[in-house]
């Protein structure tokens, strides 16, 4: 009976996870995740009670997905720091490109309810401040010894976010206008982290841009 009860428990989460990745909050029913679960609908209440809680779940587990993404930025201590950065850019990327409708879930959400910002604040305060100043402490040998130019940690990490996650929050309008004829999306996707990861280097390096 237990293993029945996880087993339903575990089927509504990953049909709440579909239907508000697809359509958001609002617009998501719990009818139609109990359909989807393959439960009734009195049965998904009596797990998780209210739409609300089983989102701040769903949400909860994607902000904690997020995070773990940020460490692959860390990367091996024993590893040169630029090739931890082009590595760990990459593997976020990755990440990303495996979550795609991710982006744009968590910020049409955190845009249409302001309160869930608190969650999200709570994920940073508990990773971002150590994680930011073990990147800094780096950052500034590499500096000293002549190795890069100057740079803050959260300035580099907004630039790898920036440029990982907007192909992907924007990726229907880049599908229509923007992927050459000829090529496909997972080509074009692949030249794109390829592009996002020359122009971190070209900035972090003492070297200029590539001609285009």
């Amino acid at each position: 009976m237990i293993k029945d009860d996880k087993n339903k428990e575990q089927a509504i989460l990953e049909a709440a996870e579909q239907t508000f990745l697809e359509k958001g909050f609002e617009a998501s029913k719990t009818t139609q995740i109990a359909a989807k679960a393959g439960v009734t609908h009195a049965m998904l209440h009596y797990y998780y009670r209210t739409k609300e809680n089983l989102f701040n779940m769903v949400f909860d587990k994607k902000l904690q997905l997020l995070k773990d993404s940020l460490y692959s930025l860390v990367g091996e201590p024993d590893v040169p720091f630029l090739e931890r950065v082009e590595v760990g850019m990459k593997a976020h990327f990755d990440f990303i490109a495996r979550n795609p409708h991710l982006p744009r879930f968590v910020i049409n959400e955190l845009l249409f309810k302001p309160e869930r910002l608190k969650m999200l604040e709570a994920v940073i305060e508990k990773t971002a401040k150590s994680l930011i100043g073990k990147i800094q402490q780096e950052i500034d040998r590499e500096v000293e010894r002549g190795a890069i130019r100057p740079i803050g940690a959260t300035t580099l990490l907004l630039d790898i976010a920036s440029l990982n996650v907007f192909l992907f929050a924007a990726l229907p309008v880049v599908n229509r206008f923007a992927i050459p004829q000829g090529m496909s999306e997972k080509e074009f996707i692949e030249m794109r982290k390829q592009e996002n990861v020359e122009v971190i280097m070209c900035r972090l390096r003492k070297q200029p841009y590539p001609e285009p």
